[in-house]
């Protein structure tokens, strides 16, 4: 079908061309090459988004990963990207079950939560374990994941879940990943005190004086599975995708207790990356290869990679 001219007219079938060029009544046009197959559109994904401590709701569309998604938030509500800690889906609350990792579901609601008070804690570390569990929002901040019930972290009622790692003793952290936060309270000597900068997300009056701690939970950070999901990459373009099966949110859930129980860290994208390394290795030795190739800031020991292989490929209660 040709395209209308200037002024929305067809010229008549066989007539003069319309750039003057004549051509006689009846000749056919000579054939010339197809015309290139229009490249087909992607699907338009919009999402709806609100500031946890209560605001407009907003539309975002057109990001890849966490750090745009946070641009995009930002630009909506008219704040700098960097006021956003983390982000949640579905609920306002600091629901650690419901944080937004890698995946987010085509019909989540997110809720950004943004930076509030700044509150400085001493702390002396009795024993090798402070009682954190820290994870980091993809974006340069590393939170408070959980709180272990007895720890030392427990004992102090104003440091909760949800907040952000600032500094440690006047050393800013802010860019360092979640690995390396846990990796620097772990090597903190014993019986000396030290000063945690923290910041607590902003929040609405209904969640004033709230101290959550997370539970564990099969589905933790995870999307509902059967469902088609958006994946954020760190690199390339994100991608729709099946949510995981109930077999890999399982295996998943069985190596995020481990990155917990090994390096203080919850990371359900992490864990995820493992378990699909894991099923593709024959033995420890190969995983312990593969995950050094893609995950070696890390420095797993080998113990941990050879538990990891383990609850992937023979769970305690499979049948042979």
């Amino acid at each position: 079908m040709q395209r209308a001219g200037r002024h929305g007219r067809q010229p008549p079938e066989g007539g003069p061309m319309e750039n003057g060029v004549g051509q006689e009544p009846g000749t056919p046009e000579p054939p010339g090459p197809a015309a290139p197959r229009a490249p087909r559109a992607r699907p338009r994904l919009v999402f709806h988004t609100q500031l946890a401590h209560g605001s407009p709701t907003g539309r975002i569309e057109g990001f890849t990963n966490v750090k745009e998604l946070y641009a995009k938030i930002a630009e909506v509500f008219d704040i700098s990207p960097t006021e956003i800690l983390f982000c949640t889906l579905n609920t306002h609350k600091v629901d650690m079950q419901k944080l937004l990792g890698g995946q987010i579901g085509l019909e989540d609601f997110i809720f950004a939560h943004v930076r509030g008070e700044t509150k400085e804690v001493e702390v002396t570390k009795t024993e090798d374990a402070l009682g954190l569990t820290i994870t980091d929002n993809g974006a340069g901040y590393a939170f408070i994941k959980r709180i272990k019930e007895g720890s030392i972290i427990n004992r102090l009622q104003t440091v909760c879940v949800g907040d952000s790692i600032e500094a440690i003793n006047d050393h800013t952290i802010v860019g360092c990943r979640h690995y390396e936060v846990a990796r620097m309270l772990r090597e903190l000597p014993r019986a000396q005190p030290f000063t945690l900068r923290l910041v607590q997300p902003k929040k609405a009056f209904d969640m004033i004086g709230q101290r959550t701690r997370a539970g564990k939970s099969p589905g933790e950070g995870r999307v509902a599975s059967g469902k088609e999901t958006l994946r954020l990459r760190t690199q390339g373009p994100a991608v729709l995708e099946e949510g995981p099966s109930p077999s890999e949110e399982e295996a998943a859930r069985r190596v995020d207790d481990l990155l917990e129980s090994y390096m203080g860290i919850r990371d359900s994208d992490l864990a995820s990356t493992m378990v699909e390394a894991a099923k593709g290795s024959p033995s420890v030795a190969q995983l312990a290869q593969g995950l050094d190739s893609v995950l070696g800031e890390f420095a797993f020991p080998q113990e941990f990679v050879a538990e990891v292989w383990a609850a992937v490929c023979h769970p305690k209660g499979d049948k042979e």
